[in-house]
């Protein structure tokens, strides 16, 4: 097969910075989340909520969705690390790669329930700030796979084609050297559903966790037809991978969440994050109460002043013995109208 053009892989799978190794799977992962903590930080600000929640929720939600994202691996992939002539102990080297994105938003999803109960908020309400955050995570990660020189396609010979070196070809095609880059076509389609997320949030105002769900079954579309492609071992039901049955599975799941949801919670979530006591920001509900506060201290000196404090038949609302004098603007106006309804009543006497 001869290719007139590829992308070349990466001669060594780590960067050295000095004498510390950084494998580049790691890096990239690093990356993704970092970024999309960034991201997800600046959308949950627009929608009212407060700097630095999106990454105190994300310290619960990262360590959880590692472990899940390798729990997943290794149980779909358990042949890879036990069994004759396999060492158990590999399942535990996380930075050779090795993540089911299935596990990792699961049980992701259960370390950040933990950290908005702890802060008060709802998980939907985080989710969907985070959705387009953790689809171009999903992006910068794959570019891990380009590192390992795993997860790639079938053969071709497309100017596009990653060449792969010897010692990680497929056994069954050591002469072929360039195959489908499917960890490029997932990070591409990550990056259209990211955009796509975030354009359809400022068209529709979506909320209550339909954009995480709208991510989700994006997400899955793609996955379905890039995992049709890969030629990694892998289990198999009714003649398709087992991630393509998640695919469909986890689809259906997102579709019928949005649709009950819009029925269920129309609209957008007004209020995403309550404010501490005392943490107000010049807003309409702060600015009131500290001005009825300042409006009733006033009131109290003047009846201090007054004397009129001490009348408890004053403060229950009934007349005082003792009536405040009229102001002498009022009394004027008074003073006329009943000459003027006086003058009235003696000419109808005369009449």
């Amino acid at each position: 097969m001869n290719t007139l053009a590829f992308i070349p892989s990466p001669s060594a799978g780590e960067i050295h910075l000095g004498p510390v190794p950084l494998r580049g799977y790691a890096l990239c992962i690093i990356v993704g989340v970092f970024f999309a903590v960034w991201l997800g930080g600046r959308r949950w600000v627009a929608r009212g909520g407060q700097p630095g929640t999106v990454a105190d929720i994300a310290v619960w939600a990262v360590p959880f969705g590692l472990i899940g994202g390798r729990l997943y691996h290794v149980i779909t992939d358990y042949q890879l690390y036990f069994g004759e002539g396999r060492n158990w102990v590999d399942a535990f080297r996380v930075w050779d790669g090795g993540l089911g994105i299935w596990g990792a938003v699961a049980i992701g999803a259960v370390g950040a329930w933990i950290g908005c109960r702890r802060r008060g908020i709802p998980l939907p309400a985080w989710a969907d700030a985070l959705a387009p955050g953790l689809a171009a995570a999903q992006a910068i990660g794959r570019w891990g796979n380009w590192f390992n020189q795993e997860l790639y396609g079938r053969a071709t010979d497309v100017p596009w084609a990653v060449k792969i070196d010897p010692e990680n070809r497929p056994v069954d095609s050591p002469d072929l050297a360039t195959y489908h880059p499917t960890f490029l076509y997932e990070s591409l389609w990550c990056i259209g559903a990211a955009l796509l997320v975030i354009w359809a949030d400022r068209r529709f105002r979506m909320g209550h966790g339909r954009v995480f769900a709208l991510y989700v079954a994006l997400y899955t579309v793609g996955r379905f037809w890039i995992e049709y492609m890969r030629i990694d071992d892998a289990h198999e039901v009714w003649g398709l991978r087992l991630n393509n049955w998640t695919s469909v599975v986890v689809f259906l799941g997102a579709v019928a969440y949005m649709v009950i949801s819009q029925r269920r919670s129309p609209g957008r979530e007004e209020v995403v994050e309550p404010r501490a006591p005392g943490d107000d920001d010049g807003g309409a509900g702060g600015s009131g109460g500290g001005s009825g506060k300042d409006a009733g201290a006033a009131v109290s000196m003047k009846k201090a002043k007054d004397g009129s404090g001490t009348d408890e038949s004053a403060a229950d609302g009934s007349e005082s013995d003792d009536p405040e004098p009229a102001d002498p603007a009022d009394a004027a106006d008074d003073g006329g109208s009943t000459a003027e309804a006086s003058a009235q009543q003696g000419s109808s006497k005369k009449s």
